[in-house]
This record gives C-alpha cells, sequence and structure tokens, in this order.
C-alpha cells in the first residue's frame, strides 16, 4: 500500500469514530487486527474489538476526534489528536497519540498513547471498564 491509502483507511477510521458508526470501525480493521491501548490488553480480532466498542459507547452522546497532525513514519500512520466526547452527562477532552498500521485487509494494528486517569474522569467512571 502506498501512505496516501494508508492516509485515507486512516482519516475513513477517525471519520467512523466521529460518527459513532461502530460497525464500520469494526470493519475497518483486518480480520485478525489489534487495539491496543498501551496501558491495557490488547484485543486482538474483529469480535473482541467490536465486544469492547460497545461498553464505550454505552452513555455515549457525542464524541469527535480531533486530529492535529497526521503523517506517515517508518510505514506505520501517527495520528495526534484530541479526544472530545459527552458520555453519561460529563464532558471529556483527552490528548492521545495513535500509531496505525495498515494493509491491505484494514487497520493490523492501532496503539494508543494517552493517561488513561484523564480518560476514566472524562468518561466520569470511577472503576475502569477494561478490567
Amino acid at each position: 500500500m502506498t501512505d496516501d491509502e494508508k492516509m485515507d483507511v486512516v482519516r475513513a477510521m477517525v471519520a467512523a469514530w466521529d460518527r459513532q458508526d461502530w460497525a464500520a470501525v469494526v470493519d475497518l480493521f483486518a480480520p485478525e487486527g489489534v487495539l491496543h491501548s498501551v496501558m491495557s490488553t490488547p484485543l486482538v480480532g474483529r469480535a473482541a474489538i467490536a465486544e469492547r466498542l460497545a461498553v464505550l459507547a454505552e452513555g455515549l452522546t457525542s464524541l469527535e476526534l480531533r486530529v492535529r497532525a497526521m503523517g506517515v513514519v517508518d510505514g506505520r500512520v501517527f495520528v495526534e489528536r484530541r479526544d472530545v466526547f459527552d458520555r453519561a452527562g460529563v464532558h471529556g477532552e483527552v490528548p492521545v497519540v495513535g500509531v496505525l498500521a495498515v494493509g491491505p485487509e484494514g487497520v493490523t494494528e492501532w496503539l494508543e498513547y494517552y493517561d488513561r486517569a484523564t480518560l476514566l474522569a472524562g468518561m466520569g467512571m470511577t472503576q475502569d471498564f477494561a478490567e
């Protein structure tokens, strides 16, 4: 894949998150793709990713991934962004860097770097949804 094609897949992924179109998000992953928030256990495969997204989507009323910068480095797409959301009556904003490997079947690996405590506080959660 060309770098432009990889960037197009990532742009489609961001747009799917913004629409809260979870089926599209899952479909943009390769069948055995990995979603890994680096401070928790990686999710492997579309079924595991869909299951986690269902938990994340509970009570979510708005979501925007505000991309500040995106580019390809050593074949991977790096995305600096601020996730802005409202969930269960609580407004949250979290700075995030995502690193995505993209192949012909979709996203093969998505690594997420952010402060977990900031995310949980922004979601109005007292217990981690990953536990």
